[in-house]
């Protein structure tokens, strides 16, 4: 039987749509029409949601190799004191090109909302402006950050994830390879929602296109974005394209979800495949009928609330990481 989209998603992206017809997609390399529609698209999605109660966040920095003072901010609960917390460093999508935190706050909230775990967003730079290795550098940054100032945020260095969309979720995987690299400091586990992870992905899928959200033209102009000319040759580091992993031995333990019509489904699976011959516990959700960052799109499908349930646990899950059963 041939893919069909979800009909609850394909109502919600109808709506969405006005009755219009998916615009004609902009030429591989165009960055600034590409950046203004998702970054539209970001706003209206995420803005839709209702602001979540009780979580308030400040706005720290910290300085980048180069000297650049890189944005960060805190996510937390309003009069919950913390001590001892586990911690989650967030790191957005946007297609290597786009987004921003303050784009996210909603989402990023309504995770601390419902978990009570602090967020540590960072706002690293974008491609092309600023190309690999800068983005991957300037979440290290706030790395390096969360560790070093976890006693007066009330953090536990055991029990620090990193987690990340799309793009957010390819440098949140590219970040395990830096650390364990650099002997950084630790991750108890990465989190990881329809990650970008592969910059030869470039032969489109026939049975996807017609379902794609992100399409490889949009892939192809985020990866070139971030590697110029590097951009599908041998040269490309596995802390540029986490894909490029050919031994996951050391890396934290792995959650993953992506949408059967997503473009990053085949990579995404074959990551989370690599991780297993390695020994690295992994947790794939495969979800069928939904293409690219459809919870978004459609938030009150069920399979939209069923992926929510499941990045709650994940995330709930690095409070127990060294813990004994009871404490």
């Amino acid at each position: 039987m041939p893919f069909q989209m979800d009909p609850e998603v394909a109502a919600a992206f109808g709506a969405l749509m006005g009755g219009h017809a998916k615009p004609e997609p902009a030429p591989i390399g165009e960055v600034n029409s590409r950046r203004a529609l998702f970054e539209g698209i970001l706003s209206i999605t995420i803005g839709s949601m209702p602001a979540a109660e009780g979580v308030t966040h400040t706005d720290f920095s910290t300085p980048a190799p180069d000297g650049h003072s890189i944005l960060l901010r805190w996510h937390h609960k309003k009069d919950t004191p913390l001590s001892d917390s586990p911690a989650v460093l967030y790191l957005h999508g946007g297609g290597m090109f786009a987004g921003s935190i303050n784009l996210y706050d909603r989402i990023i909230a309504h995770y601390v909302s419902l978990t009570s775990v602090p967020f540590l967003a960072v706002e690293y730079r974008l491609a092309p402006e600023h190309p690999y290795p800068t983005p991957i550098e300037d979440c290290y940054a706030g790395l390096r950050y969360l560790h070093s100032n976890a006693a007066s945020l009330g953090v536990d260095t055991t029990r620090i994830a990193v987690m990340g969309d799309s793009a957010g979720g390819g440098l949140a995987a590219a970040l395990t390879h830096v650390v364990r690299e650099k002997n950084g400091p630790p991750l108890a586990k990465q989190i990881l929602v329809y990650p970008m992870l592969d910059d030869r992905n470039t032969v489109p899928d026939p049975h996807i296109v017609p379902f794609a959200t992100w399409d490889y033209l949009d892939n192809a102009t985020g990866w070139q974005a971030l590697l110029g000319d590097k951009c599908g040759t041998e040269g490309v580091a596995v802390t540029a394209a986490p894909a490029r992993m050919t031994d996951a031995t050391g890396l934290p333990e792995l959650y993953l979800d992506v949408g059967e019509l997503d473009i990053f489904r085949d990579e995404d699976v074959e990551y989370v495949r690599k991780c297993g011959l390695a020994g690295v516990s992994a947790e794939l959700h495969l979800h069928p009928g939904v293409p690219h960052a459809w919870e978004g799109i459609a938030p009150k499908a069920g399979s939209a609330v069923r992926a929510m349930q499941d990045r709650v646990r994940a995330i709930m899950s690095i409070k127990s990481v060294g813990r004994k059963v009871g404490v």
